[in-house]
Parts: C-alpha cells; structure tokens; sequence
C-alpha cells in the first residue's frame, strides 16, 4: 500500500517529502486513508526588543509533545530559520531549546535542509538575467533584488556602472525574497513557473518587463528541486515535525509553506503552525494572507505566547498581549494565553494567573517549557484540548480582493494595531509611490488592488510610538513594492530593514 514514505527520502540527517507528489496522489485517490487535522497557530505578544523572540518555537515543541503524550496525534510545521540573523545568535536558533528541541536543530539553525540555499541561488539567477537584459538593451532598471542569507550594511543600497550610468540594485535576506514567498504560496512545480514569469524582472522606458518574456524557466525550477520538498525532523522526544517556508513575518509573509501544512493535515489530527513575531505580524499573515486569499485552513485554536517580563513589567506597553488576545478572540478562534518563563520566575505563577482572570483571559498556560518541555504542558492542556474537540469546520471568510489598497492597509491597522483609519497617516513620497506600483501592475495586467496586503514593519512596535496613549497612536505609510509573481504588494509602515544585522554573541 501506498504510504507517505513513498514520497521521503533521506537527505542527510533529515527526510525530504515530495509533498507535491503526494498531495497529487491524494487528490487521485480520494479513498486512500488520509485524516483532516485540526489547524492550531502558535503566534506570540510583540517582543520588548526585536532581537528577543518570546519563544514560539520552544512552545510550538512541547506543544506537540504534550499532545502526543495525552495520546492525540499531534505534529509542527516550522519555518526554516534565517541563518545570517536568528541562527547567528540575535534571536537563539529556531528549532526551541532544552527539552523542547528538536534532534538536530543545528541541521535547521544553520540551513543545511537545502531551500534556503536553492532560493538564493535560483533568485540570483534570475537578478543575473536582469542584469544580462540590460546589457542586451531589454530593460534598463533591475527591479528584482539579490539575496543574501549573512547580512552586510554595505549590501543594503548598491549601484551597479553598466557603461551606460549607474543602475540602482539591491541585496535582501533570502526569506524576505520575491522567490521564497513564491515558493510558500504555490502548490505545484507548474505553478512556481507561471508565478516567476510573472515576476517583475525591471523596467524598459518606464514599462515594466516580466522574466518570462526573456528567460527558460526550466532553469529556474530545476534548481528549487529540492527546495520544494518539506524536511522532516523530529523533536528529542519523538514527536514529528515538518520544516519549510520562510522566516521574517515583520518585512516579509513569514508563514511555513502552504503545501507542508496540508500535507501534515492529512497525515496527523492535529497541527501546530508557528507563524513569526507576533500576532500583529505572523498572525496576521496566516490569517489574511494564507487563510482568506490563499484558502489556507483557518486555525481552530491558537496559543499567544509571552514571556513574564514582556506581559507584566512595562506599564506603556502592557495593552499589547490583551489586545492580540481579545483580536484572535474576535475571529471566533479559541485563544489561549502562555507564559514561556525564564529560570527563577516559578515564583510568578500564581501572580500571573491572578493578572489573567482579571483580563478575563481563557485559563492560561504557563511553565519553563525549555526546562520542562512537554511535561509542563500536558496537565495544563484540558481546557485546550476541550476547544479543539468542539471546533466545527472551519468558517469560510471572504477573500478583500479587489478592495482599494489604502482600505486594505487601514483596516489591517485597526484590526491587528488598534489604529483607526483616520489616524493612518501617509509619509511624503508615498503617493508617488503607489503611483508607480499602480502603473508597474498595470503594465503587466494586474490591479494593484487584488494584490495581497505585506506589512512591511518593525517586529518590536505594533505603531509609530507604542508609548503613546491610546487615542494618539498611528500608524504611517511610507512605500509600496509590487510582488506581482507572488501576488502580494509590500506596504512599508514602521521603521524596519530588509538586511538587519546580527547581534553579537
């Protein structure tokens, strides 16, 4: 009988699923046994310090360990994590950490499941193409950046002397990259082509000129062969979990590929998502990017994650856990708070559930997961585990394609930020700039409009000033960059770089 290690090979330490394939056999053999798991996103508060993740990948770890224990067949999907930034020590590696960690996290840290390389590789392909394009007189601005996974300053804006005046470039991280999102979104190889030839290769006299009017795409997906397979790992204590798709849901879509977390579906009863950042970001991505315009399954649950400090000890910024909280609340998303605490703050506890049922919270979730892991959670999990029972099939939420972009970004403000639309405020320049994405969509028969939204933003401030009171609070527009082959536009909000540096460890 057909099983879904017909579809994995081994690929050094790890297994590669050609989830393709066998989402393709599924479809042709609808009596094959598969299940329908219940989509669970693990989101997390906005961090104090953009360096300081709050710990969703621990969680999501022994979030999985504690289901399996209580005998739920429960898996992760996991994004690959940035090398040059998170993996270089600013934010600790993605694969958790104690004994909420995965058995080889250092294969995931440090890349060497393969996509991250195959996406620069083949992106970069294609910036050489632009660039051989103006040699030839084809175009005559390179819109499509290079990418990088180790971030330099000097890369950040970049002119390159083609012998005929300098042609502006410029060097992104490759999970930020036009090509990683393609590679999200997409749910067949024939797809990933038709999206990279529709990708914005620059401009001739103005009018933009797509990659597929000048470049083999064969090429280009050859190199993603592999890149598209999902890698399976598992946790220390057995528990499977799934890596792909992309980081960085601060300046990018930071959601695991769509194709991984509908394979999972069928293979497992339950599925934990991590999403990036927050809830104002990755959160909000999953949900109205990968759910609403993408027909990605809409969670039955999630757990927002937050560290004791971050919940409790800054008065300006205490609003922002409830507020994601309450938000995920309003979707009818049973939502369930967790404090991931540090060594020495077991004296918190009850503190903290005192602080939660005065917020009115669900019952809240709290352990040292990377001393405990699983074993934490698991008694704590009744209340959790009763929600995903009761969910019914998931709502079916209405795509805002077509709805003008500015209502879109305002009602991503007041939605995930708390900012009303009159207090959205549009720097000088971003008229032009929209402008300009409004005719490079144009050129290529695309409205602008039915492009999803990216919020492009800092992944420590939800608006312009997070200390503000509350009624003084906005949110300011500043640029707008057309992903036409992935179907999204970047709209920039806060302050925020596509190269950040590491820190230092």
């Amino acid at each position: 009988m057909t099983t879904i290690q017909d579809f994995t090979t081994q690929y050094g330490l790890v297994g590669k699923i050609d989830a393709f394939g066998y989402l393709d056999w599924l479809k042709a053999n609808p009596e094959a046994p598969r299940k329908h798991g219940k989509v669970v996103l693990v989101t997390a508060d906005t961090p104090l310090k953009a360096s300081r993740g709050e710990g969703k990948t621990t969680t999501t770890i022994a979030l999985i360990d504690a289901l399996n224990k209580r005998g739920i067949d429960a898996a992760a999907v996991l994004r690959q994590p940035s090398m040059g930034i998170t993996a270089a020590g600013s934010k600790g590696g993605a694969s958790g950490g104690g004994k909420a960690s995965l058995t080889h996290p250092e294969i995931i840290d440090w890349g060497l499941t393969g996509e991250m390389a195959a996406i620069a590789a083949a992106q970069n392909l294609l910036v050489s193409f632009a660039e051989k394009a103006v040699d030839e007189g084809r175009i005559d601005t390179v819109l499509v950046p290079r990418v990088s996974e180790v971030p330099s300053r000097s890369l950040r804006s970049i002119a390159v002397d083609y012998g005929k005046g300098n042609v502006a470039e410029k060097v992104v991280l490759t999970p930020t990259s036009e090509l990683m999102q393609i590679v999200c979104l997409s749910r067949s190889m024939d797809e990933i082509g038709r999206r990279v030839a529709a990708m914005i290769a620059g401009t001739k006299d103005g009018k933009p000129v797509t990659f597929g009017e000048f470049v083999d795409l064969w090429r280009i997906t050859g190199i993603l062969g592999d890149a598209v397979k999902p890698a399976v790992t598992e946790t220390v204590n057995g528990s499977p979990v799934y890596v792909h798709g992309g980081p960085f849901a601060n300046v990018s879509i930071g959601i695991p590929t769509l194709v991984s977390v509908e394979m999972a579906c069928a293979l497992h009863d339950v599925v934990i998502v991590e999403a990036g950042y927050g809830a104002d970001a990755g959160a909000q991505k999953w949900l109205d990017i990968a759910a609403r315009e993408f027909g990605a399954q809409w969670p039955a649950a999630a757990i927002v994650v937050t560290r004791a400090s971050t919940w409790r000890d800054d008065p300006e910024l205490a609003w922002r856990y409830p507020f994601h909280v309450q938000r995920l609340e309003n979707f009818d998303i049973p939502t369930f708070p967790l404090v991931n605490l540090w060594e020495g703050e077991d004296d918190q506890v009850e503190a903290l559930r005192a602080t939660a049922k005065e917020l009115e919270f669900r019952d809240p979730i709290i352990g040292n997961l990377f001393r405990d892991g699983g074993d934490a959670l698991a008694p704590q999990l009744d209340g959790f585990v009763a929600a995903l029972d009761s969910a019914q099939s998931a709502p079916q939420f209405h795509s805002r394609k077509g709805m003008n972009l500015l209502e879109k970004v305002r009602w991503i403000a007041q939605n995930a930020y708390g900012v009303p639309s009159e207090r959205v405020l549009l720097k000088p320049g971003f008229t032009d700039s929209l402008a300009e994405a409004a005719a490079l969509c144009k050129g290529v028969g695309v409205s602008l409009d039915d492009l999803a939204v990216v919020a492009v933003k800092s992944p420590a401030t939800m608006t312009d000033n997070d200390r503000a009171p509350e009624g003084e609070r906005t949110v300011t527009l500043k640029k707008v960059e057309v992903h036409a082959g992935a179907g999204l536009v970047h709209v920039n909000l806060t302050t925020s770089l596509t190269t950040p540096m590491p820190k230092i460890v």
